[in-house]
């Protein structure tokens, strides 16, 4: 399996908080069958603050971390990033990492608020298709405004929007709403791809495994192996052919 939204590098956002946490997290990521995780710190102006460089200074430190342990697993580095105006004068000047590729576009892992769809937020995804930058929007099931009136998603989904799902979600961790909102989108086969978005051990643990047994439950054993394999590589594989 390949894990594509997770924050697990060390003290650059909420998610691990010391080198020690982060191996033990990617070692928990392996013990479930993830042989390739690709992770994905926050970019939040004026929360989290991260670009290229702070990214790439931690991804090396777990990388180098991770070479004196005997964890079989790729790692990768890209974001998260908080949808906010400032994205295009990011995507201008060649600042923001990608999880990957599909369909000849760059694939950008777009964070909306938990909140609501914010105004104008269709022009942004219409101009960055046109930028050949492909929005994945993470985990849509816990944004408020979509677990009232989930067919707001469909014209993102309709302009060709990748859409990832996070397995807390759908194990129940987050709340009943994200959990229902998850199975309705998932038995219309809306979701991409599903993701541990894991931050912690003992919050927010990798549950991918967990997720591939409730996707298989729910819908089949085939869109689940989509999901959690299938998809992240297409999506991934570029990163993956690359000497990092």
């Amino acid at each position: 399996m390949i894990d594509l939204h997770c924050h697990i590098l060390p003290n650059i956002d909420d998610g691990a908080k010391s080198i020690d946490e982060a191996i033990a997290l990617v070692a928990l990521a392996s013990e479930q069958g993830v042989s390739r995780m690709v992770a994905t710190p926050h970019i939040h102006l004026g929360i989290y603050d991260n670009n290229l460089q702070s990214i790439n200074a931690a991804y090396r430190l777990l990388c180098d971390a991770l070479a004196l342990t005997n964890i079989d697993i790729q790692l990768r580095a890209a974001a998260e990033v908080r949808i906010s105006p400032e994205i295009m004068l990011f995507i201008e000047q060649q600042q923001l990492p990608f999880v990957g590729r599909y369909q000849q576009k760059d694939v950008l892992l777009l964070e909306l608020p938990s909140s609501h769809i914010p105004p104008g937020t269709d022009k942004l995804i219409s101009w960055l298709l046109a930028k050949n930058v492909l929005p994945m929007i993470a985990h849509p099931e816990r944004n408020r405004e979509l677990q009232v009136h989930p067919d707001r998603i469909m014209p993102f989904v309709n302009a060709g929007c990748l859409l990832q799902l996070t397995a807390a979600s759908l194990t129940g961790d987050m709340g009943p709403s994200p959990q229902q909102l998850s199975e309705y989108l998932l038995k219309k086969k809306l979701y991409s791809i599903v993701a541990s978005d894991c931050h912690s051990l003992n919050r927010r643990p990798p549950k991918i495994a967990l997720a591939y047994d409730a996707i298989s439950q729910l819908v089949d054993e085939d869109y689940a192996y989509s999901m959690t394999t299938a998809m992240p590589d297409s999506i991934s594989s570029s990163l993956f052919e690359q000497t990092r």
